[in-house]
């Protein structure tokens, strides 16, 4: 649970609030790389992609982008679906 000052608190002290920033920003940065190496690592094994076009796909899933290889496999295009919905879940529906 988020636990932000409301409208009749005062505001954080500005190291406090800084704080919190590069807190949520760590954050932040972990799921985009969690979630960008499990998409990588996923084209890579299932999709028998190469690493740069494994990431460049997954870049571009989580970006809204959509796909830029075809999924040749059953497997790969399970794993692709799968991804697509996490990556809308994680990321555009906020």
């Amino acid at each position: 649970m988020l636990h932000f000052e409301n409208k009749n608190k005062e505001l954080l002290p500005f190291n406090q609030f800084l704080r919190r920033v590069l807190l949520y920003f760590f954050y932040a940065f972990v799921l985009i790389v969690f979630s960008t190496g499990i998409g990588t690592v996923g084209y890579r094994y299932l999709g028998n992609l190469s690493w740069i076009d494994s990431f460049y796909n997954a870049c571009m899933i989580l970006t809204g982008m959509g796909p830029v290889n075809v999924m040749e496999t059953s497997t790969a295009k399970l794993f692709a679906s799968f991804y697509a919905l996490f990556s809308g879940i994680a990321f555009l529906s906020g």
